[in-house]
């Protein structure tokens, strides 16, 4: 399972997902709560600080977003400021806001958090204000949205709908959505609200309750695996669909389809905050079924990812590097390697704290062979902790060209972590790693010896914080570059004209 699932996140590509929701804006109101007022017997909050948000269907383009997929909203939004910054955070990220229609007659959907900071750190939410309109749409707000879903179905690989019940997704529009999409060969993925009645759903692909959700569906309590069994039979009869998903929280997932009925579990988990935990799934059960995924696969890479965001404060993203670095750490029984810069400079300063000294060496390793193996060997013996930084596919891409890397980040990341010699990994896009170095500050800088003559990037700087450059030794003839042009020679070879010999055979 492990090399499948590790297979199966490195592979994702770019899928396009057209997605149809509740867009709402999240607003995170920071304050120390140091006193109670004199007024009431009520907290004060003193205000050191405000975050906005992508929520509901707009959280789920963030997710798809950080997962590396293209993203099409299709929505509404106010006429007011809240619907101004939605749209724009969206378009920062890269997501298609051009279907999100802007309505006058009601607010941009909102909500608003307040946090209390104990001790200026520990956060814990106080309140939330919703500001929101749930009645229907009118009949022509709802065929432009149709017609803009119909006009934008054909650049999609798979459909997600995120209702939230607050009036986009009616009754008759969303029956309109799966079939369409349905005669177009394409699925149609379901995160619904509670509700009583799912018939809208019906035909479509997916449809992922969590444990209330489902228990209001089917009209009894979802407490054990066993009543999920029970239930998503009940939820796949009636509405027809190739794949029931039920949430567990720290149960896991529960997955019927006409071929499966199995629950699968999740490792124990820290759990920070569930908020956004549902929206994680969807995007990540909509990028690995676009990808070409099982039903099975897609849901244990959604438990991970749901696992993963459920540690963190408020609505996360999880990315594919995390979700590598879960699958490692699952396979390997202890922490795992990859991670972005400010995750790693927490680390780094735990080892720090126990004397450990850090060495960091950065690279492409494209195509590995024996001279990354004993260069990662001398990085080793020359300290405690090894920080390898990568560069990314575009990062190589500018260094080598349009034709490399040959295997992605993702990839020469999980392949990198699997040695022995290597303790950290994090992948950055510049095309040196001066602001890594920076943000590393390590002790030891290693390269190797053919950067004599070209001078050592970040060498001033570890230098002039009492560290050291060390130059290691090359394995002749071996080089990422050298093992490429042989595999290419190869196979031109092989491709060449035939021998007469050849040719008379067949």
């Amino acid at each position: 399972m492990y090399k499948k699932l590790l297979k199966a996140v490195t592979n994702l590509g770019s899928p396009r997902v057209l997605l149809v929701g509740d867009f709402l804006l999240d607003s995170y109101v920071y304050g120390d709560a140091l006193r109670i007022s004199p007024e009431a017997p009520v907290q004060v909050l003193k205000v050191v600080n405000r975050q906005y948000s992508c929520g509901g269907a707009g959280a789920v383009a963030v997710d798809l977003r950080a997962l590396g997929a293209g993203c099409i909203c299709i929505g509404a939004v106010g006429n007011d400021d809240n619907g101004k910054l939605l749209k724009e955070q969206l378009t920062e990220l890269k997501a298609d806001t051009s279907g999100i229609i802007t309505l006058s007659d009601r607010p941009t959907i909102s909500k608003q958090r307040l946090i209390g900071l104990a001790q200026h750190r520990h956060r814990q939410q106080l309140l939330r204000i919703d500001d929101e309109c749930t009645r229907p749409f009118d009949e022509a707000e709802y065929d432009k949205i149709l017609k803009i879903y119909t006009d934008k179905l054909s650049q999609a690989d798979i459909v997600c709908i995120q209702d939230y019940n607050k009036g986009v997704v009616s009754q008759g529009l969303c029956c309109e959505l799966i079939k369409l999409a349905s005669g177009a060969g394409k699925k149609v993925l379901i995160d619904p609200p509670v509700m009583d009645d799912y018939s809208k759903y019906t035909g479509a692909s997916l449809i992922t309750p969590n444990r209330r959700e489902t228990s209001n569906a089917v009209g009894f309590s979802i407490e054990t695996v066993e009543d999920a069994s029970r239930a998503s039979g009940i939820i796949a009869e009636k509405l027809k669909v190739e794949a029931v998903v039920i949430t567990l929280d720290k149960d896991g997932a529960f997955l019927h389809t006409s071929r499966t009925s199995e629950h699968i579990p999740t490792i124990p988990r820290s759990v920070y905050d569930v908020t956004g935990a549902g929206d994680m799934v969807l995007a990540m059960l909509a990028v690995s079924l676009a990808a070409g995924c099982d039903y099975t696969t897609a849901v244990q890479l959604a438990n991970i990812a749901g696992g993963i965001e459920v540690e963190k404060f408020g609505v996360a993203t999880v990315t594919v590097d995390e979700i590598v670095n879960e699958i490692i750490a699952e396979n390997r029984g202890k922490g795992g390697k990859i991670h972005d810069i400010d995750t790693l400079v927490d680390v780094l300063t735990f080892h720090r704290q126990q004397k450990e000294k850090i060495v960091f060496t950065n690279g492409c390793f494209d195509v590995l062979h024996r001279g990354h193996i004993e260069f990662l060997k001398f990085c080793k013996s020359q300290g405690d902790v090894v920080v390898l930084g990568l560069n990314s596919d575009v990062s190589v891409r500018q260094i080598k060209g349009s034709g490399r890397p040959i295997n992605n980040q993702h990839d020469r990341a999980a392949v990198l972590a699997a040695l022995e010699t290597v303790d950290y990994i994090v992948i950055f896009d510049e095309p040196d790693p001066l602001k890594t170095i920076e943000k590393v500050k390590p002790d030891v800088l290693v390269k190797g010896q053919d950067w004599s003559d070209k001078g050592v990037i970040g060498r001033q700087f570890v230098e002039s914080g009492g560290g050291k450059v060390v130059l290691a030794p090359l394995v002749e003839g071996k080089s990422s570059t050298s093992t490429i042009e042989k595999m290419q020679s190869i196979q031109k070879k092989r491709s060449g004209p035939k021998d007469g010999l050849e040719a008379v055979n067949e």
